[in-house]
């Protein structure tokens, strides 16, 4: 066989390619295989307690028993598939809500009801078991500036109640601070709250942070910005005996300077490197964004389209890199207008119609972040959960057997076609149906042995990797 290339040249352009490949491979990991939150719940720093997120689900679960006192109701308010089969009478519906409890996954996937009935029924066990994921202890807009002595007081009160918290076991799973940004005005009051809060947080729990913490930095504009906040992490890292970093950090993406500089160039991934590997994630400002666009109060919303272009550019900027991207908050509150216990009929009605329109808008915007690829976003309001939860496990259950037969059969036909030598050139459907169920089963939508109906181990679907599934299977 007679080759032309002499092999000491085709060596040294190898040897070329492959430094080129590995920094590439280097900025663009891939997906990583963590939990990611499915929301960020924020609170004033003034309001945070050890069972913060105890009484949190407390309050979600309450409010959807009283809107959504069936599951009917909620597939009704939704319109989630086949509610329009679902009986009308109380009577009629217990005794369906009686049947599909009795019977298996497998039967209850047969009956028109099988979404609705699941999906209410995983909200509950969500709300009385981890209602709150992520929680962010918040001293920028939901605390707002006050004098110093009195945020000094607050930094010190936030850190010993997440201490009880932590002790206690009542605190989130993912938990942290959000500090003010460090703009030219604010920038000391940001570090000085900073610093109160970890001396006091670590000084009462003996050098320990809680699992998952994380220090967001709003209003990022330039990476001089983020490369100060890691200076000050080694800081303090080094005063509290904490190991090289501990100590990580989120961003927001709020202001068009950060969608593109002054240059017409989307610095987001010099921002995120600046970060020296201590940025996990990037949050996106729905009223800040829209704001530093001129859309005025009124139509300052989620589905807003700046809001999807700031969306996309911070996809195209950070797609692979490992990074999580979370959306930004519904404003509109499901709580309503009336209160009290002796309400007429009218108001009572009148709160019904308030909280379920209020759904719709939380669970179509939550909708739209997870089919544009955001499978994270901002609740401000412990009313505002159970929605949270009904776009999240409608939104993977409404695709699951579709997502099985086609995962199933992909592989399969990619077995076949790796036998044959045929060419196999679609690797990318099948990365995008892995990355699915791991999501799912992340955030309790399916569970592990419903993700193997794929045919798929667990260890291969957490691989993230069809390439390395297809090898593994062609060794053996």
């Amino acid at each position: 066989m007679k080759f032309s290339i002499p092999e000491n040249e085709q060596s040294a352009l190898m040897q070329q390619l492959q430094t080129a490949n590995l920094r590439f491979q280097q900025t663009y990991p891939g997906d990583k295989p963590d939990r990611q939150p499915v929301h960020t719940v924020y609170g004033g720093a003034n309001l945070f307690k050890a069972d913060t997120c105890v009484k949190m689900g407390e309050i979600a679960l309450k409010n959807l028993q009283t809107y959504a006192p069936n599951f009917v109701v909620l597939a009704n308010v939704l319109q989630l598939n086949g509610y329009e089969h679902l009986p009308k009478h109380e009577s009629e519906i217990e005794a369906l809500a009686n049947k599909l409890a009795a019977m298996t996954e497998t039967q209850r996937k047969q009956e028109p009801a099988w979404l609705a009935f699941t999906v209410y029924n995983k909200i509950i066990a969500k709300l009385q078991t981890e209602a709150v994921e992520d929680f962010r202890i918040d001293f920028e807009d939901g605390f707002g500036n006050r004098p110093n002595e009195e945020e000094d007081a607050t930094a010190v009160q936030a850190a010993r109640e997440l201490a009880a918290g932590m002790k206690n076991n009542t605190i989130s799973p993912f938990i942290g601070i959000r500090i003010k940004p460090f703009t030219e005005d604010l920038k000391l009051r940001g570090v000085r709250t900073l610093d109160i809060f970890l001396s006091a947080l670590l000084e009462q729990t003996d050098g320990i942070l809680p699992r998952n913490f994380v220090v967001m930095l709003p209003k990022v504009t330039i990476p001089e910005q983020v490369v100060t906040l890691v200076r000050l992490f080694e800081i303090l890292e080094k005063a509290n005996g904490l190991a090289p970093g501990s100590l990580k950090m989120e961003t927001m993406v709020e202001a068009t300077q950060i969608i593109m500089d002054e240059e017409g160039r989307n610095p987001l991934l010099r921002i995120i490197k600046a970060s020296e590997g201590r940025c996990i994630a990037a949050h996106f400002g729905t009223y800040d964004y829209t704001a530093s666009c001129g859309i005025t109060a009124k139509y300052q919303t989620m589905a807003h389209p700046v809001c999807d272009f700031a969306h996309h550019m911070t996809k195209v900027a950070l797609a692979g890199t490992g990074i999580f991207l979370s959306d930004g908050a519904t404003n509109v509150m499901p709580i309503g207008a009336h209160r009290g216990h002796q309400l007429s009929f009218e108001q009572m009605a009148e709160n019904r119609e308030s909280v379920h329109q209020a759904w719709r808008t939380g669970f179509h915007h939550t909708m739209h972040s997870l089919i544009n690829g955001f499978y994270q976003g901002w609740d401000l309001n412990p009313a505002q959960l159970p929605m949270r939860y009904a776009a999240t496990y409608n939104f993977f259950l409404n695709s699951y057997e579709d997502a099985v037969f086609r995962l199933k059969t992909f592989v399969e036909r990619a077995a076949i076609s790796t036998l044959t030598k045929d060419i196999f050139d679609d690797a990318a459907t099948g990365q995008g149906l892995l990355n699915f169920f791991l999501k799912a089963m992340n955030c309790g939508a399916i569970t592990a042995e419903e993700a193997t109906a794929t045919g798929l181990t667990i260890d291969e679907i957490r691989s993230r990797s069809f390439y390395r599934i297809l090898e593994g299977r062609r060794k053996k």
